[in-house]
């Protein structure tokens, strides 16, 4: 029987620092606690008369809010995640050439989703669309589960069911009208958020592989992502169509330095190549913090803090308030023993894709039957404490179909 492994890019010369085993109760926390954030942040947008600070910021304004830190947040738990990962395949007895086969695809799965969603939810002719535009977003999310769900909590549908997702991927695509007279059809956009983890998840996942995991290599991958979105402002490269082209994707490799600073931390934390005391980990992690912050403090004059425009400065502030988040999580939950809402949390924690897309599902649903929520839902006080009830009532839908077997995992 053939080996898995290939020469030349197999598990063992494809070296990864070897990192703890096992579910880390922190990042559960943080990726459900990050997703409920999201939901109830999305929710908060359709209500009337919110302060501010519980809005994104406008993209000209140099500040931001924690509505603003909230991708950043899933940046992060996505790069925190991918030592883990990582580790798990080559474990499996996949080659070199299968691991980042199943990086690619995973990256693939999460671009097209956003890909779909971005242009359902602006850029169409709605006069032109062959179906209304809600049910034309249904059949996107029934494509990504016939290609990506489960009914039986284990192994994805049957072939000819997944085959049957990417051919109503394709017959929607054909449907679609876009442009301001419907002759045109989809763009990418700005990719959609699930568009741009994909984009940094590959970037990051490439990145932590080139160099080994090593931490002074993660950290030199993270000042190199800044770099490439510095180039692009550099007068002689915005002078060259030709380099301007190749630095044009530089709000993925800043979305990318988020998730670094993820990976770095979990090497941080995580490393068991490295025989350090829990207090060095803290001080190490409290170090990356700080150092994120300066680098912030010094790019800001130049480039303006923005979420809107993918800035350095606003990445940088970001992953270090991620860094302190999770180290606070890690002391309370890993260290001290206490559970954190765990009944709440595991099952979106397990389910991170199924909880961000269902509000969008129930959404639809209700514009297609013309509901709405009562209007006192939709201002003032009571409509944030709706937000905040909205995501806790969507937490425990995830955990009754996680129940009955329903999953959707890329």
């Amino acid at each position: 029987m053939a080996s898995r492994t290939e020469p030349g890019l197999s598990a063992a010369h494809w070296t990864l620092p070897a990192v703890r085993s096992g579910r880390i109760l922190s990042i559960d926390a943080m990726r459900a606690l990050t997703v409920l954030v999201m939901v109830m942040v999305n929710e908060w947008s359709a209500v009337a008369g919110l302060p501010q600070w519980m809005g994104h910021m406008p993209a000209d304004v140099d500040a931001m809010t924690f509505v603003d830190a909230v991708l950043p947040s899933f940046l992060f738990i996505v790069g925190m995640s991918i030592p883990f990962a990582l580790q798990q395949r080559f474990k499996a007895g996949d080659s070199g050439w299968q691991v980042q086969g199943h990086v690619l695809l995973r990256a693939a799965g999460l671009v097209l989703i956003g890909f779909f969603m971005v242009n359902g939810g602006g850029g169409f002719h709605a006069p032109s669309m062959v179906l209304p535009v809600e049910l034309w977003n249904l059949l996107c999310y029934a494509a990504a589960f016939l290609l990506w769900g489960s009914l039986t909590g284990g192994a994805n549908l049957a072939l000819p069911w997944r085959v049957g997702g990417l051919l109503l991927f394709a017959a929607l695509a054909w449907m679609y009208r876009g442009g301001a007279d419907g002759q045109g059809g989809m763009t990418p956009q700005w990719w959609g958020i699930l568009g741009l983890i994909g984009w940094a998840y590959l970037i990051a996942c490439l990145a932590y592989q080139a160099v080994r995991g090593h931490k002074l290599g993660l950290l030199a991958c993270i000042a190199a992502c800044t770099a490439y979105f510095v180039a692009l402002r550099l007068p002689g490269v915005a002078a060259s169509p030709a380099l301007s082209g190749f630095f044009s994707a530089d709000g993925h490799f800043v979305h990318a330095s988020i998730a670094l600073c993820g990976a770095l931390t979990s090497m941080i934390f995580f490393d068991e190549s490295q025989s350090l005391s829990r207090r060095r980990r803290f001080a190490w992690a409290l170090g990356l913090a700080l150092l994120l912050a300066l680098a912030a403090a010094a790019l800001r004059p130049e480039f303006k803090i923005s979420k809107i425009y993918a800035t350095p400065s606003w990445a940088l502030y970001s992953a270090a308030a991620s860094v302190l988040i999770f180290a606070m999580l890690y002391q309370w939950m890993d260290v001290m023993g206490r559970p954190l809402l765990t009944a709440l949390l595991a099952p979106v924690a397990a389910n991170p894709l199924l909880a961000y897309l269902l509000p969008f599902v129930i959404g639809l649903l209700m514009q297609l039957f013309a509901w709405q929520w009562p209007l006192m839902l939709r201002s003032g006080g009571i409509g944030i404490l709706f937000g905040a009830a909205y995501s806790v009532l969507i937490s425990l839908l995830v955990k009754q179909l996680a129940s009955r077997g329903v999953r959707l995992s890329i």
